[in-house]
């Protein structure tokens, strides 16, 4: 991640991008203050210089940019816009706006920025899904595109779409008992994580339902 040492500068980083995607390597750029010593503020300036192929935690690392400055990155570079668990809740709502008013939803693409200093988040993506399908009104199967398709096609990643040939890894879900949401969609919509009912990696079931979320109304059944 650009900005965690000692390369801060916008045109040195913009060679080390290039060395880099010469070589089929991805890069990500810290945006935001400083989240560690030793680190610094790396401005809007600077990430679009660099032009690093993801602008990592957007709203803040934890420390955000000014939503004027978030809303530059967003409509002057073409790059993946990371909306993070750990950050700045309200620029991360207003950054998934401003990419569907821009219409570049494929853009935006969902991760936690840990482990960091606020620990880890078991459940970090399915709350930001949550989150930012309720506050910043955004269809929830939208939002699942976003940590889902958006990562896989971004990040180059096998996982994350439903296509002949691609690993088998699945997680089943459902809305939460008692949510005041009538399906899965709607509950996320109102802002509720769903219930895990079973995760499928390479085609084998590997666990069922998870003690971690709230019990979800229908999980699937193994049957043969």
């Amino acid at each position: 991640e650009i900005g965690l040492g000692s390369v801060k500068a916008g045109d040195e980083a913009a060679k080390m991008v290039a060395w880099a995607r010469r070589h089929g390597i991805q890069s990500t750029i810290h945006t935001g203050g400083p989240s560690i010593p030793g680190s610094g503020l790396i401005d809007e300036q600077v990430v679009l210089e660099a032009d690093a192929d993801v602008i990592g935690h957007i709203n803040g690392g934890h420390t955000s940019l000014s939503y004027r400055a978030v809303c530059t990155l967003c409509e002057k570079s073409p790059r993946a816009l990371e909306i993070v668990h750990n950050g700045n809740e309200r620029i991360a709502i207003l950054t998934a706006r401003h990419a569907i008013e821009l219409k570049c939803p494929h853009r935006v693409i969902l991760g936690t920025d840990a482990p960091a200093g606020s620990g880890v988040q078991p459940l970090g993506i399915l709350r930001l899904i949550a989150l930012i399908s309720s506050m910043a009104d955004i269809p929830a199967e939208v939002c699942f595109g976003f940590a889902t398709g958006n990562t896989a096609r971004m990040r180059g990643l096998r996982q994350g779409l439903i296509e002949p040939g691609r690993p088998a890894d699945f997680v089943f879900v459902d809305r939460a008992q008692h949510s005041a949401g009538r399906d899965l969609l709607e509950s996320v919509r109102l802002g509720d994580i769903p219930g895990v009912g079973m995760v499928m990696i390479d085609g084998i079931v590997r666990c069922q339902r998870s003690r971690n979320t709230p019990p979800a109304v229908e999980v699937p059944a193994i049957v043969a």
